[in-house]
Formats: C-alpha cells, structure tokens, sequence
C-alpha cells in the first residue's frame, strides 16, 4: 500500500477552493531551477554525486545550454526493492526570463531568492551555488 504526500491528499481534490482562500489571492510563488548553477557548475557531477548519496545511478546525462534543459535517464530502488528507471527532462530558467515571463503576463513586484530546501526564505539572496530559486510575485 502505498501512502500519500500530505499534499498530494491536499491537492487531490480541493485545488478549486484552495485558490479561493484569500491568503493565497494575488500571489504566484513557486521554486525552479536556476540557470545560474547549471552555467557556473557541471551538472552532470552535481547530479551523479546526489545519485550516489541515495544509492541511485545517473544512466545518461545531457545538457542543451540552447534551450536549458537537461535530459537524464537515472535508475534507483523503490522501498519495495524493485528497480525503477526514470527519463527526465527538466528546464533551468534564469532570473531575467522569469521576470520576463511574469512581468508579461501581468505580475508585479517579483522577488526572486536563494531556495534551500526546507528552509525557504525571502531573506536568502540568490547565487550560483543555489540549484534552485524561489520565486515569489503578485498579481
């Protein structure tokens, strides 16, 4: 049996009136990953190197600096003991687009920072030792 996130039960059927709930009005926010890394760091070591702390290999690795994304075939053992192989394809953004892509769509102010996993904060100044950025803006 296997059991759910707590937010995937959340958002399983309750996502209509969670954008109804007026702290959440306005408000876009969400963590991506961030270009910056990916130009300043190999991630191809990155990722091999997160592969072997969980006892995961990294099959195929390529990176496409034309469109940012990067495309990895990685294999790991579920909690039951069965293997699972996994082809992903991920896009990196950097902050200039993102700002872009919000700013043309309407949103304003945007504030994009450092996301460390578990502890987001808008105190966290983004760098290019951040994989990921948090991004936070209003409409």
């Amino acid at each position: 049996m296997t059991t759910k996130q707590w937010y995937e039960s959340l958002f399983e059927n309750y996502g209509r009136k969670y954008e109804g709930e007026c702290y959440v009005h306005g408000t876009f926010i969400f963590t991506t990953l961030n270009g910056l890394f990916a130009l300043f760091h190999s991630a191809k070591n990155f990722l091999e190197s997160a592969a072997a702390e969980n006892d995961a290999a990294i099959k195929s690795h390529s990176f496409d600096l034309m469109t940012f994304r990067d495309h990895i075939a990685a294999t790991f053992t579920d909690d039951d003991g069965n293997p699972i192989e996994l082809t992903c394809n991920e896009r990196y953004y950097v902050p200039s687009e993102i700002t872009w892509l919000l700013a043309s769509l309407g949103f304003g102010p945007i504030g994009i920072f450092g996301a460390k996993l578990g502890a987001f904060s808008r105190e966290d100044k983004l760098t290019t030792e951040d994989f990921e950025m948090l991004v936070v803006a209003k409409k």
